[in-house]
Parts: C-alpha cells; sequence; structure tokens
C-alpha cells in the first residue's frame, strides 16, 4: 500500500476515534433549541431614555445584563441575541414558569434607598376599604386622593430648600394606598457587591445586600441621618418597604424584606447581583413552547432522518455495490463529524437544523455521485482501475469545492441576516458542507484506494 493512502487512512482513523469520544454518549452533550425541547420565547425592545438614550453600547450592556442574569437562573443553553437595532430575541429551553421566566428578565431591578420626608395615609383596613365595584365607591376614592395629594403639595411646600430632582412621589408595593415623598437617592444598586436569599427571624424570606466600601459609607451617611425616621427601600419607583432606622448601621450590609416567597427573593437577589438593566425594556412577544410539541418535533425530524438516509444508502448500494458501500460508509462518517461538530461548538439544535442536517445527507451523497461518475468515464477509456480512481477524484474535486463553497456562502448570508432558527439552520448547513467535502475527499478516497492497492498487491 502506497504511502499517500496510509496516511489518508491513518488520517481518517484519528478523526473518527475524536468524534466517537466528543459525541458518545449522545443524550445530554447536545444543546436543543426551544423548538426542540420546549421552554420560553420572549422578545424585548430596549427604550431609551433622556439619561441613557439607546445606541449600540446601552444595547450591547443591556445584553450583557441579561446573559448574567439568565446564567444565574440556572437556565441550560440560552439562547440571547440580538434582533436588529433596539430588540433582544431569549429564549429559555426548558423553562417550566414562563411568567417567572419574563419577571427575571423585563424588570429594570433599579435598586435605591431614599429618606422618607412624608407619608400618606394610609387607607382604613378591613371592612372599611372601599369597594371599586362603584360609581360611589371611585367618587370616594378619588376625594381620598386628591385629600392626600393636598397634603403631599403641603409637605412639599415645607422642603421648598430642596431642588425639585431633590424629591420623588413614589407609591408603596402593597393594598394601604400609602404614598411617599422621598429626597434624593442616598445609596443605589450600583453600589452593591453581592446580594443574597436568606431568612428572618421569623423563618420568613429576605434578600440580604452587600456594599462597595463607597456603598457603605453612603450607606452609613445616610442611616446616621434618619435614626428615628424611615429610610425606604425603592424598587423600580416603588417602595417595597420603609423601615424605620433605630440606629446607625455602618457594617456596609442591609436587608430587604417584604412579602417575598422564596422564589421571588431568589429572583430578586439574581437581579441585584446581575445589575439593573441600563434602559428599559418593553416586553412586545412571550410565549410558551410545550415540551409535547418538542418531543413530537424530534421523533418526527428523527424518522424523516432515518427514512431519508436509508433509501439513500440501499440507492448506493445497489446502483454501485462496492463502491456504494464505501460512499455508504462516507455517509456514516459524515453524520458523526456533524453532530461532533454541532457538540463542540456548542450550537444549538433546532427544527431547521435537523432539515439541515437531512440536506447534508444528501450533499454527502452527491459528491460521491460525482467522483464514480468520473471513475467510470476514467475506465472506460481503457486506463487501470488505480488511475481511473486517482483521475476520478483528481477531476471531480474542482466541480466539488465549487458547489459546496457556493453552498457555504449562502449559509453565511443566512447566519448573518437571520436570527434564531434561521440560524441554527445556517450553522448546521455549514458543519455539514465541511463534514461532507471531508468525507468524500478523503474518507471515500482512503477507502476505495485501499481497497484497490490490496487487490493490485494479490494481483
Amino acid at each position: 500500500m502506497f504511502r499517500r493512502e496510509r496516511w489518508r487512512l491513518s488520517l481518517v482513523i484519528v478523526v473518527v476515534v475524536a468524534a466517537l469520544i466528543s459525541v458518545f454518549p449522545l443524550q445530554g452533550r447536545i444543546r436543543l433549541g426551544l423548538d426542540l425541547k420546549g421552554g420560553a420565547h420572549i422578545v424585548l425592545q430596549a427604550k431609551g431614555t433622556a439619561e441613557n438614550p439607546l445606541n449600540d453600547d446601552s444595547v450591547e450592556r443591556l445584553l450583557a445584563v441579561l446573559r448574567n442574569r439568565v446564567d444565574q437562573y440556572g437556565v441550560a443553553e440560552p439562547v440571547i441575541q440580538r434582533s436588529g437595532s433596539d430588540r433582544v430575541i431569549v429564549d429559555l429551553p426548558g423553562v417550566e414558569d414562563p411568567e417567572a421566566a419574563l419577571d427575571l428578565i423585563g424588570k429594570t431591578a433599579q435598586l435605591e434607598f431614599r429618606r422618607v420626608l412624608a407619608v400618606t395615609p394610609e387607607l382604613p383596613p378591613g371592612p372599611e376599604r372601599p369597594n371599586y365595584d362603584s360609581d360611589e365607591a371611585f367618587k370616594k376614592a378619588g376625594e381620598r386622593w386628591q385629600a392626600a395629594k393636598a397634603r403631599i403639595d403641603e409637605v412639599g411646600l415645607s422642603f421648598k430648600e430642596r431642588t425639585a430632582e431633590d424629591k420623588t412621589l413614589l407609591a408603596a408595593d402593597d393594598d394601604l394606598g400609602r404614598t411617599y415623598l422621598l429626597s434624593g437617592v442616598d445609596v443605589s444598586g450600583k453600589d452593591l457587591v453581592d446580594a443574597k436569599t436568606a431568612y428572618d427571624n421569623l423563618g420568613r424570606p429576605v434578600v440580604t445586600l452587600k456594599f462597595s466600601s463607597e456603598g457603605a459609607k453612603l450607606f452609613d451617611r445616610a442611616t446616621e441621618e434618619s435614626v428615628g425616621k424611615q429610610l425606604a427601600i425603592v424598587l423600580d419607583d416603588v417602595v417595597v418597604s420603609a423601615p424605620v432606622v433605630q440606629q446607625r448601621i455602618s457594617g456596609g450590609e442591609a436587608q430587604i424584606s417584604g412579602s417575598f416567597s422564596v422564589a421571588e427573593a431568589q429572583r430578586l437577589s439574581i437581579m441585584l447581583r446581575a445589575g439593573a438593566l441600563p434602559v428599559p425594556v418593553e416586553i412586545l412577544e412571550n410565549r410558551s413552547v410545550g415540551p409535547t410539541l418538542g418531543a413530537d418535533t424530534i421523533r418526527s425530524g428523527l424518522r424523516a432522518g432515518l427514512i431519508g438516509a436509508g433509501l439513500v444508502v440501499i440507492f448506493m448500494l445497489l446502483y454501485y455495490r462496492f463502491l456504494g458501500v464505501a460512499a455508504d460508509l462516507s455517509l456514516a462518517v459524515t453524520i458523526l463529524l456533524v453532530f461532533a461538530g454541532l457538540i463542540s461548538l456548542r450550537a444549538t439544535l433546532t427544527l431547521p437544523g435537523i432539515a439541515g442536517i437531512i440536506l447534508t445527507i444528501g450533499m454527502a451523497v452527491d459528491g460521491n455521485i460525482l467522483i464514480y461518475e468520473r471513475i467510470r468515464e476514467e475506465l472506460a477509456s481503457g486506463k487501470t482501475r488505480m488511475a481511473s480512481v486517482e483521475a476520478g477524484f483528481r477531476k471531480a474535486l474542482t466541480t466539488i469545492l465549487d458547489a459546496n463553497v457556493t453552498t457555504l456562502i449562502a449559509a453565511a448570508v443566512l447566519y448573518y441576516f437571520g436570527s434564531g432558527p434561521i440560524r441554527g439552520f445556517a450553522v448546521t448547513l455549514s458543519v455539514g458542507i465541511v463534514a461532507s467535502v471531508f468525507s468524500a475527499v478523503i474518507v471515500t478516497r482512503a477507502l476505495v484506494q485501499f481497497v484497490m492497492a490490496r487487490q493490485t498487491a494479490r494481483s
């Protein structure tokens, strides 16, 4: 056997062994997309503000914060990508509670500590609270609000030495109808270094905060000025709680308590650790894909792929006989390399991606057919079998490369301009093109020349 044939066969063996090691066991190694695994699909639109205008930098920072939140939430193989100038697509495979995911993704999570300057009276508790199902109740509620607003205005006038930017009127996150007049921001979420979920003395979930050195100084000063007074904890312009400061807090740590469930406290701590969104976002789409649909599509895709591959294998065996065996082995190597490539690139397999694999099967066989027909032409011209094989592969190489490079360019265009499943199809098709060219030019040639060389040596 010639040295070149031995080199090609050794290369094929090394590549196949490496691919087998990377692929098996297949379960859990390949990332499944939303359409196959089920989960949540969310489309966000970024909204610029006067303080943070919308630009490429703000959108990129938005993507970074979203990735950080999703990673800490523990979602496996999320897809977070930009679409256009101001939209972000978030696919969360395997998420069973899309509302919780939306709460995690869509909230700005802008945390602030502000001193309470005044608070409106609470609504009466229990049965005395108004019934908003009647016009009379609406009228009374309106009167109550006007009275509360008048009181706030009076309080605001008493703080006339402060500028308009120094005070803010915010509502509380409860059913008591309280409204707070707050000072400027004393400490913000930018001063945090950590946030964790814990439990208070009564076993209720809380979120503990740890400030940076600068944040600790600011919090120390704010609590010192608020001893015996309320210090409001504000999240996204809503007062979560406003506890009375009993003493100065100089340890650089704080605690957020409220009517949290454990899951809500965990999500809040994740959002605070990941940081606030640089710009507000609007939810354009939020839909859930059921896991049953995912299982059905996987079965349908596998069935279609197996049927297509089986028909191709039978055709090649019947039409080319021995050369058909080499083509079928080359096809098996192509499929193996496709899955190994997807796993190595950490690409996500989607339903269009399965279509790309099926298309790859046809393209791989097409390359072998071009080579075999060239070999037949060389044999018909009177050349020996080894010379015909050598000439057939050499003359078919240009055609194979031209056809596959053209398809690869089309796949690159799809990836650049597409998004979501379109990109998944482009990635799978690109990996399939590279694998099919390698199999046709290297694997098939090594197998055919190996057998031909042995037959020549025997004769």
